[in-house]
């Protein structure tokens, strides 16, 4: 590899980590127009482990438009961050996946703690206007909810 491509490889990962840090911050912001932006116009997501929905990105974010009502107060640590980038015999391709796992506290309306962690898979797609999403699929390992009344 010569520097050139090592330093657009670097960019990349700068570039496609900002990118993630977004999508965190569009979700726990509730910028649903900013997270409708950072996927490809064919890009999909799928919360279906979580309880959620699977669909196309716009559709998914007025879905979470709705839901996150109930959690005023959301936090989405995305950590432990794993790229690989297409490799084209020693050149960054336009296709990239990252897995990340994720805590997730959140706050009830009625004032309870929700939190939630798993792992993220994204897959990434290089485009005109520079790295996009093409697919998020949540995968929930594990969650701590308030108690129903009766102990359910």
């Amino acid at each position: 590899m010569t520097q050139r491509v090592d330093l657009a490889t670097v960019m990349d990962r700068l570039t496609i980590d900002e990118l993630i840090t977004s999508y965190a911050v569009a979700v726990d912001d509730g910028d649903w127009d900013a997270y409708r932006a950072l996927f490809t116009p064919e890009g999909r997501a799928d919360y279906r482990s979580s309880g959620g929905i699977e669909g196309p990105a716009a559709e998914v974010a007025d879905w979470l438009a709705e839901t996150m009502r109930l959690f005023p107060v959301r936090q989405h640590l995305i950590v432990n961050r794993r790229l690989h980038i297409q490799d084209l015999g020693g050149y960054p391709g336009d296709r990239a996946e990252l897995q990340a796992d994720y805590v997730n506290p959140m706050r009830l309306e009625s004032g309870d703690d929700f939190v939630s962690g798993g792992r993220y898979t994204f897959g990434l797609l290089r485009t005109d206007a520079g790295w996009r999403l093409r697919a998020v699929v949540i995968h929930e390992k594990w969650r701590r909810a308030p108690e129903s009344p009766g102990g359910a």
